[in-house]
């Protein structure tokens, strides 16, 4: 059987190159479990499996604690955390059965380490690192693999959503400086191409799905390396000063 790209995204207008190299794109919005249902059982139907499921979507919610209201943070972890594995448990009795299979759920480096004003996303990437590990276990008796990969700064909106998240919390806030800092140090790193190309990551994935034998983590990615590394090996009141010391 030849090997079809199914693609799921909330917005089709931008899968349009990837129609035009053969996938098939198709409407999804991850935090509605009927229409998960309807886009796994329209593949099984035309394909016969899946093989490889890629829980991509995610986004930054960035503000203090004090100011996010909690039904913002609510849709956070329904979009990074309950929407892949919503995705997951939808896909993994196709793949259970079928006794193989391989998961890439995208964390972050910040499923590692963390930001000030970044609460409410580092705590749902690294909920995504413990979710993912508990999973590779389970389905490893069943020859599934599961991937979890950690992106650095990458060229993507990102950036334009936590600006967007950052700016609609009120001038009032007793926070507005480091808000400021922090938009002006993320404003610095998109104009200076701070961030590396989206096709690292393309190439990373295409790297997991050919391979036979696969890592648990990918760590690419402008920063990921060298931060999470700090994060681990420096201790957490030298990490907080390099961090504090940048904004």
């Amino acid at each position: 059987m030849k090997d079809i790209l199914e693609t799921a995204a909330r917005r089709l207008e931008n899968m349009e190159d990837l129609k035009q190299l053969g996938g098939c794109p198709m409407q999804l919005d991850v935090t509605n479990e009927e229409n998960i249902q309807y886009v796994v059982d329209t593949i099984i139907q035309k394909e016969g499996k899946i093989d490889v499921l890629w829980n991509n979507a995610g986004y930054g919610l960035y503000g203090s604690v004090e100011d996010i209201p909690l039904a913002e943070a609510r849709k956070e972890f329904d979009v990074n955390l309950f929407g892949l594995a919503a995705m997951t448990q939808k896909v993994v009795p196709q793949m259970r059965k079928a006794r193989s299979g391989t998961i890439i759920n995208t964390s972050s480096m910040g499923g590692k380490m963390y930001f000030p004003l970044g609460a409410w996303y580092h705590a749902s990437k690294h909920a995504v690192e413990g979710f993912s590990d508990s999973l590779r276990l389970e389905l490893k008796l069943f020859n599934i693999d599961v991937v979890v990969l950690e992106p650095g700064l990458i060229a993507t909106e990102f950036n334009d959503v936590v600006l967007q998240s950052i700016s609609a919390i009120s001038g009032q806030s007793p926070y507005i400086d480091l808000m400021n800092k922090f938009s002006d140090g993320a404003k610095k790193t998109s104009e200076k191409n701070g961030s590396s190309k989206p096709y690292i990551i393309a190439d990373v994935v295409s790297k997991i799905v050919g391979s036979k034998k696969v890592k648990t983590r990918y760590r690419i990615g402008k920063f990921a390396k060298p931060l999470v590394w700090m994060r681990v090996y420096l201790g957490d009141r030298l990490f907080d000063k390099i961090i504090t010391s940048q904004i």
